[in-house]
């Protein structure tokens, strides 16, 4: 679903979004901000480019960064359940992954993991996206805001 059909449902249901993003780095807060209107539902967004911050701003337990390393579909998961809480809105949308030109700790360049957090929801999505770093952060915002849109379809 593009973004200004992802505002109009989230304004004709008075309900709001946020995010926490890491590599798309703001892309996906940003996208959904240049439709008019948006501020009637975007809450705002934690740009968690910095693994210490994933924790710290977003609530991703400590652990599991540790274990896993920050990109892991769990990741997402509290990610977008860290920004549905801290930015107090109905729903949150979580993105973790490698945009390149390297791998990351063993995680192939276009893995991406993309979540949305709701009242009694919780979804994660895994990704393989092809091309170079704009084509993967691009194709991760489309598969976030798609993965959002199911939830409010």
């Amino acid at each position: 679903m593009e973004a200004a059909r992802l505002v109009a449902e989230l304004v004709r249901r008075g309900q709001t979004v946020a995010t926490a993003e890491s590599l798309t780095a703001g892309l996906v807060c940003a996208v959904l901000t240049e439709v008019p209107g948006s501020s009637a539902v975007v809450r705002g967004g934690l740009v968690v480019y910095a693994t210490d911050l994933k924790e710290s701003l977003a609530g991703v337990d400590g652990a599991l960064l540790a274990e896993h390393g920050a990109v892991h579909p769990e990741v997402a998961a509290q990610l977008a359940e860290g920004a549905r809480t801290r930015c107090g809105a109905d729903w949150g949308l979580g993105l973790t992954g490698v945009a390149g030109p390297d791998p990351q700790d063993g995680v192939a360049v276009g893995t991406v993991f993309v979540a949305v957090a709701g009242a009694g929801v919780r979804t994660t999505r895994t990704l393989r996206i092809d091309g170079d770093r704009e084509a993967v952060r691009r194709a991760s915002v489309t598969g976030a805001l798609g993965l959002l849109g199911e939830q409010l379809a």
